[in-house]
């Protein structure tokens, strides 16, 4: 038993922990919270099964073409809709306060679109969902696929970040924005690519998850409150924080779905996220980029 909710606690937490990572991206760098961030993985969902419904794209292949559409949207979006709050906002501290007031209710919108498009149904389809030997434990290989994305997408980021002039650039502005201008920085491109780069992890995490799990148009929320949850317990703007997060979230739930009851996983985790808020409000791994 404890290998099964080992291995399947760590597949379930890397869909957390790459559901996670756009999100602290947009916050970390941008300053943004993006309430209507389950709805970006959503759209990537949806348009992904309208893909293979309909024309027969694997979603594999959709993959990497819903990964660029999240980037252009994120950077249209940015440009339309962030941009004038971020000049409105100037040094006041207002732009947090106004982005929760905006992608509020840019959620409904994009809800309702999807509503429309998509209908209230849930949605779900078969692909890869054959057993997979793992330690004795068997995993459906859409799954073990969905945690390899993650693997790759958040190393690839870690060693971005860490490692690239690129990366300098990025911890540079989500450090000292204030100070960033005065080595040549442009902060806002700075903050316009790691929002855009945010809704791309998103529609990345949209897509994986749209090949094993069954959702619907109303359920962004979800999504998005698993991973406002990791990235405060991660420590905001913390891409190793929130993998780490992430992975220990689905281990958690998956042991009190296994051990206790499955009704009290979504208790369980805003226990824990009340205690990190209490004991620890920087996160646990600090915040940072």
């Amino acid at each position: 038993m404890l290998s099964t909710t080992l291995i399947l606690g760590l597949v379930l937490g890397g869909t957390y922990a790459l559901l996670a990572l756009g999100l602290t991206l947009q916050y970390g760098i941008a300053r943004i919270m993006n309430l209507a961030y389950g709805e970006f993985t959503l759209i990537a969902a949806f348009l992904v099964v309208a893909s293979f419904q309909h024309l027969g794209v694997p979603p594999l292949v959709a993959l990497p073409f819903v990964t660029i559409a999240g980037y252009g949207f994120g950077w249209l979006l940015y440009q339309v809709m962030m941009r004038p709050l971020v000049a409105r906002s100037g040094s006041s501290g207002r732009l947090e306060v106004d982005s929760i007031l905006a992608t509020f209710g840019l959620l409904f919108l994009i809800q309702g679109v999807l509503l429309v498009g998509f209908g209230a149904n849930f949605t779900s389809i078969s692909y890869l969902d054959r057993g997979i030997d793992v330690l004795g434990v068997s995993v459906a290989l859409n799954r073990l696929i969905a945690f390899a994305i993650c693997v790759l997408a958040g190393g690839a980021l870690v060693v971005a970040l860490q490692k690239t002039r690129w990366g300098l650039i990025m911890r540079a502005v989500a450090l000292t924005p204030g100070s960033a201008p005065l080595v040549g920085i442009d902060v806002n491109r700075v903050a316009r690519q790691g929002f855009a780069i945010g809704s791309a992890l998103a529609a990345t995490a949209g897509a994986s998850i749209s090949m094993y799990q069954t959702f619907s148009a109303t359920g962004g929320v979800v999504f998005t409150m698993k991973a406002l949850v990791i990235v405060i317990m991660g420590g905001v703007g913390n891409v190793p924080g929130a993998l780490a997060a992430g992975l220990a979230l689905g281990l958690l739930e998956t042991f009190v779905a296994t051990a206790i009851d499955p009704g009290l996983t979504l208790a369980a985790t805003f226990a824990i996220f009340l205690l990190v808020l209490l004991w620890r409000p920087q996160g646990l791994f600090g915040a940072r980029t």
